[in-house]
């Protein structure tokens, strides 16, 4: 069907919870493939990962490893990646893991994992919002002598998000350009200067990015843990797909990019924090007061004090674009589980699209008041924005989407097994999946057994000790529902996970 790029039409599907089958549409052949690598690349966040991770795993993890824990995590999500490139290559939908595990695992195990990741996005917002709301109001304080409270900060972020998300994904993608390039620059030209002025004051070490390094220090498991943590949100490309061009190339392609681009990007940038410091004061800025020492020093010593009052400020930007992506993302998975009315009342709400911009702006409101809601019960609670807001929340959601990664690997086993035998390929569809699939169970049993110390001040906190709990009773919760429409409402059970339109219909 003829589809006019200027407008988001309800569009027929294989069969809808309408009567007529219809439901509405994101704005088509809005956003190409480097608006898709930038929003991806956005939920990963390189500033607030190499800032907010680095002197934490140079500290408490890994040590001087902490550069080759960003490799082993690199290869690793590389090898899951080729599975799920794989698996866009066929199916197009904005629900992305809950597609895909739709029809690999069936309809029950999607809408377990579409809970869970529509969970894991939905608490990434307001945890992004802590860290952003902590950023500002130190910086503002420290270069301006202005002392504003951080809930003020989080209504502005709440605000620039959701207006974002209501004027439709390429608004919000140059946007995100803008500030993800700002942020990328930075980093980059404290890496590049340490590298051309020869390394650091001992010269160039490569003890940071030998790969028997990621396994020593302290806590290796915690180390390695918070390099997978720090590309969180890479697999958001998938769910662009119906907004994207040629959906069926650019979707691969933009996965690779941003699990290799960034990975290369987080190991140089950290190898060179850590030489132009010396191992040894690496460890022991890290360790400081000031662990954001680590990157400031350097900074200062190579290209200049700018620079470090510029990255303090991109450390703002950078969070409010990490966060905004989340925003989109999770606005999307409750627009993809709305629309095929998993609950009724939710096709003519969530499920619904504006009518000029194609955005899935009444589900990014909702995702707005439950981020407004989360943050308040926090400020009442009297927790710190940082160490209980960004933290917990973090872990919660980290949690949720690693489950989900690992589901989704073997659901490509499941798929390529049963569908497509001319695509079978022993390592494409196969050996890549199942490693990818067993290393993301490897992954999560890593942050169960160092979330007390991830956690920090909070390891004692009632929220970090229901954290397992809750990521299972919220699949749990999409495995009964979904027995529950299988035996009362068959009709609708049967489109769990199947909505994808009909010109980027499974294939």
């Amino acid at each position: 069907m003829a589809v006019d790029e200027g407008v988001a039409p309800a569009t027929k599907t294989g069969g809808s919870a309408d009567g007529d089958g219809t439901v509405h549409r994101l704005k088509p052949n809005a956003i190409g493939l480097l608006g898709v690598v930038f929003m991806a690349v956005a939920t990963a966040a390189p500033i607030t990962a190499m800032t907010g991770n680095v002197p934490f795993m140079v500290s408490s993890g890994n040590g001087i490893g902490a550069p080759a824990s960003y490799l082993v995590a690199m290869v690793v999500l590389a090898i899951f990646s080729v599975g799920f490139t794989s698996m866009a290559k066929h199916i197009t939908s904005t629900g992305a893991f809950y597609g895909f595990i739709s029809y690999g695992l069936g309809r029950t195990a999607g809408l377990a994992s579409g809970l869970l990741a529509t969970f894991a996005y939905v608490v990434f917002e307001p945890a992004l919002i802590g860290i952003f709301s902590v950023f500002a109001n130190t910086t503002l304080k420290d270069q301006t002598g202005l002392d504003v409270p951080w809930w003020a900060f989080a209504i502005l972020m709440l605000a620039i998000n959701a207006t974002g998300t209501w004027f439709g994904v390429s608004v919000a993608e140059k946007l995100l350009v803008v500030l993800l390039g700002t942020e990328v620059t930075v980093l980059a030209a404290m890496a590049i200067s340490v590298a051309l002025h020869g390394g650091g004051p001992h010269g160039f070490t490569f003890g940071p990015v030998n790969p028997v390094n990621a396994f020593k220090g302290t806590s290796a498991g915690l180390g390695l843990f918070f390099a997978f943590w720090s590309w969180v949100g890479f697999e958001s490309t998938a769910m662009y797909g119906e907004e994207s061009r040629d959906p069926k190339k650019i979707i691969p392609k933009a996965t690779m990019i941003s699990v290799l681009g960034v990975g290369v990007f987080y190991v140089f940038v950290s190898w060179m924090a850590i030489t132009g410091n010396g191992e040894a004061a690496a460890v022991k800025a890290a360790s400081s007061a000031n662990p954001l020492a680590l990157f400031f020093d350097p900074t200062e010593h190579y290209v200049g004090h700018w620079a470090v009052v510029l990255m303090q400020w991109l450390m703002i930007t950078g969070s409010l674009a990490c966060g905004m992506a989340f925003h989109n993302c999770a606005a999307r998975y409750m627009y993809a589980l709305g629309r095929e009315g998993v609950l009724p009342k939710l096709q003519n709400t969530v499920g619904r699209t504006h009518a000029r911009h194609g955005s899935p702006h009444v589900a990014g409101l909702v995702q707005t008041v439950i981020s407004a809601v989360l943050i308040a019960a926090f400020w009442i609670a009297g927790k710190d924005p940082y160490n209980a807001l960004y933290v917990l929340l973090a872990i919660l959601g980290t949690m949720a989407i690693l489950v989900v990664q690992a589901v989704c690997s073997f659901a490509v086993l499941v798929y390529f097994r049963r569908n497509h035998p001319e695509s079978r390929h022993w390592f494409r569809t196969f050996t890549a999946p199942l490693v990818g699939g067993i290393a993301m169970l490897g992954v999560v049993a890593l942050l169960v057994s160092n979330m007390g110390a991830a956690a920090g001040t909070e390891s004692g906190s009632l929220l970090l000790k229901a954290t397992p709990w809750l990521v299972v009773l919220v699949a749990g919760t999409g495995v009964g529902y979904a027995q529950y429409l299988k035996r009362r409402s068959p009709e609708r059970y049967a489109l769990l996970g199947r909505t994808v339109l009909e010109e980027t219909r499974e294939r």
